[in-house]
């Protein structure tokens, strides 16, 4: 009712002046409200003010009748002025954000109420002052001050708790303590106190007065908090949710019976079914998989209820039951439903393939096809099913089948013009990166078919234009990868085709020669490799992968060319994809693998000696233990390729690659200077004796040049060969040992270099007596080196005669003599003292025919060789031939008489014997009867 419809007397005269003072501040407040203009927002000091009267006029309680009228009248107008304010601002009276000044100023009209509630003259003052505070309360809850929301309805509840229940006819004022009591749940909810909000809900339902509107409205608060404790997913809240929902549907129930109004059933039975639906949600987050059964089933054989999320709660719970049978038909039976909203039939989807896998992808293919040719499908919807088909990879269950399903669902033609046009740009995008991530979680399983097929299909989703033309030679070359990963190199040139033509680059130049190695085409490989340097995006580390993969594919020449062409760019002081040692290293490494190339080795290693040279060992080879393995390599490498050619008498590389070996290792890091000279001298003794060798091998004769420089590199030799053998090496370790063997060498080859010069007797000699007396010597060393002095045209008889000499001495202290060298030896001093000295008479080399006799006293027969003895008798005997000739007698029987020594020596000249005693027989008698005994002087051979 209107205030202004109560007739008040005149109050001006009749009032007192405190209270007329406060009044007529109040009510000047109120007209500065009503005055106003709603663009401007109020003062805050107007609800100040306004609380500051209030609370003094509230000091000077009791009022009279007439004073209380009048307070509900400034009240009214305070309130209706806050309205339209609010509505002139747009704002809603109830539901909408209010302002907090407007709230404060409603709060203060309900407040001037409650200082009049027991006026005289105003019918239900009690329900009317509630109803201030009630909606007040309202409005602080919607600004969320819920303490102060919780004031105004606990305000509301002790007004009208002084009137019994039984005394409220109105059905407004009965609505209001149904409101009343639901809105100081609500309140309690927020705070959070859920304990009281449930019990006011339950004393609301003593104020339900058999009204079903007033059923409905406590069924639907139940609910309401059934599904807030349900949303939040607590294990432990289902069980309370479950009640309110329970409690929900038993008033539902009961309002149906007291029921008359056609609508209000039909409104009743809509929250029963409702409610059902959300009790069966809440089993079915329990896992009580009958029990929603159970309660679709009510729903359908009750009313003929069809809602949309039946056929979901039933086929998730069938998927519970494992009835995979049963949840398909309820999946199916959701294709014909056009009342389904888009959402639900892909959440169904969704939670059928989770549960069946992918057995299922047929199955969620079909129905989502289906659903296409029914209703509206947004291209939202279609990523959403393909990305559950698709799964978590390559690792989930039935990854080939799940991609198969979704290559055949996005090239279907009813799915691809969803993605068409500036409108699903952004859905395209991601149905290309869904596409293209499966794709490639197939690719690095190596499944290259199902990655190929994959990659195909995400093409589909990059339109044909300027802009995606990056986009579109990315996808051609991957694809040119997975057919290279199942040797379809047709397909795979196809595709590196048509992405050069969209972007020519250098991943597609490489692509190329990747090509060309799996067709086992070296050449155009090479060729391939040669052109990459023209591309605009070329660095070098191209040719580093390049040469990886040709070595991966035994493809040794091309990867020799990569190599080759990455050395050309180090000069250039670019950044390198690694060490330029390590890139001649490898070159090395790979060449070697095949016979013939070691030209190309020696190449290659002379190109790192000059490097070497140019940037120092440490900017070639790196610094401390790394640069001394890198050395250590190349050195070791040297000499195990130059020991290798110099058994395949490839001589003249064998003597390139010690020599290279000797400069190698006489390379200084750190200062240590005598750590590799041991190796330098070996590799220069078999530098020098490669190049006799090869000599030899060829007939030809080195230039004087070359035997210059020969001699040089063994004088070199010789100074560390002579510093060693003054101490003798024990270790096995061949790089700090120098084995006899290598002295040895070392002087044969001097002595063969020096006897090509003129006048250099001496310093042959000198060289075997310097051997000699080294701790290398050894009787068969100096035995050949004796052999070598006294043959050929360059023969040395002072070097010869010492070292054949030294050799017997050294023979005849051994323990064990070996005799037969010793006869040999004896022959060759017997040899060398004839053709140098003549026949003559000569007391050295009788010297040896004696030395030669008292050696064989003693020895068992046959141990000094039986030939060398005959040879020893013989010759001796035969010396004798012209004394006896000459009439010399004593040199006759001197050379007689050392021939039959002899003879009676050696076994086998039993014969020859017995004529030579008889010859001297016959000798001395005729010579001693003065008888001729020319005629009777026959040489014995």
């Amino acid at each position: 009712m209107k205030i202004a419809e109560i007739s008040t007397p005149d109050l001006r005269s009749n009032l007192h002046d405190p209270q007329s003072n406060f009044l007529s501040q109040i009510e000047s407040s109120i007209k500065q409200i009503e005055s106003h203009s709603p663009k401007i927002p109020l003062p805050e000091n107007v609800s100040s003010d306004l609380c500051h009267s209030l609370t003094q006029l509230n000091t000077l309680h009791p009022f009279s009748n007439p004073v209380k009228l009048q307070l509900w009248k400034l009240s009214y107008r305070l309130w209706n002025a806050c309205v339209d304010l609010s509505n002139a601002a747009g704002v809603r009276s109830t539901g909408g954000k209010l302002d907090e000044e407007h709230a404060k100023l409603r709060q203060v009209s309900a407040n001037l109420l409650s200082l009049a509630v027991d006026v005289t003259g105003i019918p239900s003052p009690a329900f009317k002052c509630a109803s201030f505070f009630y909606k007040t309360g309202q409005i602080w809850h919607d600004l969320r001050k819920f303490d102060l929301a919780s004031t105004c309805f606990e305000k509301a509840t002790d007004i009208t708790s002084k009137i019994g229940i039984g005394a409220v006819s109105d059905d407004e004022e009965r609505k209001l303590l149904l409101d009343m009591s639901i809105a100081r749940s609500k309140t309690a909810w927020e705070v959070p106190d859920r304990n009281l909000a449930i019990t006011l809900l339950n004393r609301a339902k003593n104020v339900l007065f058999g009204r079903a509107t007033n059923y409905k409205t406590l069924a639907d608060q139940f609910l309401v908090l059934g599904k807030m404790i349900l949303s939040k997913n607590e294990i432990s809240g289902v069980n309370e949710a479950l009640k309110m929902m329970n409690e929900a549907l038993d008033l539902c129930e009961k309002g149906l019976r007291i029921v008359k109004k056609p609508d209000e059933t039909l409104a009743l039975k809509e929250l029963r079914s409702k409610t059902l639906r959300f009790i069966a949600a809440s089993h079915l987050q329990r896992d009580e998989f009958d029990s929603v059964l159970k309660c679709v089933r009510v729903l359908r054989d009750g009313g003929g209820e069809n809602h949309p999320s039946l056929s979901v709660l039933a086929m998730k719970a069938w998927l519970g039951l494992q009835r995979y049978g049963e949840a398909e038909k309820e999946l199916r039976g959701m294709v014909v439903d056009k009342g389904i909203p888009e959402g639900v039939w892909v959440s169904a989807v969704e939670s059928y393939f989770q549960a069946v896998g992918a057995a299922g992808a047929e199955t969620a293919k079909g129905v989502f096809l289906g659903l296409l040719g029914r209703c509206h499908v947004s291209a939202g919807s279609t990523i959403r099913v393909v990305q559950r088909v698709v799964g978590d990879g390559v690792g989930s269950e039935g990854a080939r089948v799940r991609a198969k399903v979704v290559a055949e669902l996005v090239s279907d033609v009813r799915v691809m013009p969803l993605f068409a046009g500036e409108a699903a740009a952004k859905e395209r995008t991601t149905m290309h990166a869904v596409l293209w991530n499966c794709a490639a979680d197939h690719f690095r399983s190596k499944d290259y078919e199902t990655s190929a097929e994959m990659f195909e299909k995400s093409m589909l989703y990059v339109p044909c234009d300027i802009e995606n033309r990056i986009l579109r030679a990315k996808g051609f070359r991957v694809l040119c990868l997975c057919h290279l990963g199942l040797a379809h190199l047709d397909q795979a040139q196809e595709y590196i085709d048509e992405a050069e033509k969209l972007e020519p680059n250098i991943a597609c130049a490489f692509l190329k020669f990747k090509i060309y190695l799996q067709k086992n085409d070296h050449s155009g490989a090479i060729t391939q490799v040669q052109s990459m340097s023209s591309c605009l995006d070329f660095t070098p580390d191209f040719l580093s992968l390049s040469a990886h993969e040709a070595i991966s594919c035994r493809a040794l020449p091309v990867a020799v060319a990569s190599l080759s062409l990455l050395l050309n760019f180090y000069s250039s002081l670019k950044p390198m994809p690694t060490t330029e040692v390590i890139v001649l290293r490898t070159l090395v490494t790979i060449l070697v693998q095949d016979p013939g190339n070691e030209p190309e080795v020696l190449k290659y290693i002379k190109q790192a000696y000059k490097r070497l040279s140019e940037l120092g060992p440490d900017g070639f080879l790196g610094k401390g233990e790394v640069g001394r393995r890198e050395l250590n390599w190349f050195a070791v490498n040297l000499w195990n390729i130059g020991t290798r050619t110099g058994k395949e008498k490839k001589y003249d590389l064998s003597a390139e690659f010690f020599r290279l070996a000797s400069k190698f290792y006489g390379v200084v890091i750190d200062g240590d200077v005598e750590r590799n000279n041991v190796m330098i001298c070996k590799s220069l003794i078999l530098t020098v004796s490669a190049m006799i060798a090869c000599e030899k091998e060829k007939n030809a004769t080195l230039l004087d040049t070359e035997v210059k420089q020969a001699i040089e590199l063994l004088d070199k030799a010789g100074k560390i060969l002579l510093s060693y053998s003054a101490t003798t090496q024990q270790e096995d370790d061949q790089t700090t040992n120098i084995e006899p063997n290598f002295f040895f060498i070392y002087t044969l080859n001097a002595y063969d270099l020096y006897a090509r010069l003129h006048d250099t007797e001496s310093q042959q000699l000198q060289l075997i007596k310097t051997f000699a007396s080294s701790k290398s010597c050894h009787p068969k060393y100096l035995l050949q080196l004796a052999l070598n002095s006294s043959q050929g045209q360059r023969s040395n008889t002072a070097a010869a005669t010492f070292a054949l000499h030294t050799c017997l001495s050294a023979l005849l202290a051994s323990p064990s003599p070996d005799y037969p060298s010793v006869a040999l030896i004896v022959r060759k001093l017997i040899c060398v003292g004839t053709v140098h000295k003549g026949d003559m008479d000569d007391d050295d080399v009788y010297g040896m025919y004696k030395q030669a006799y008292r050696i064989m006293v003693g020895l068992k027969a046959g141990e000094y060789p039986v030939d060398e003895g005959k040879w020893l008798a013989m010759t001796a005997w035969n010396r004798a031939a012209l004394p006896v000739r000459m009439g010399q007698v004593g040199p006759a029987k001197k050379w007689m008489s050392i021939g039959l020594e002899l003879a009676e020596k050696v076994r086998g000249m039993e014969t020859y014997r017995s004529c030579m005693e008889d010859f001297v027989a016959g000798f001395e008698n005729k010579f001693n009867g003065n008888d001729s005994c020319e005629s009777r002087s026959k040489v014995v051979m």
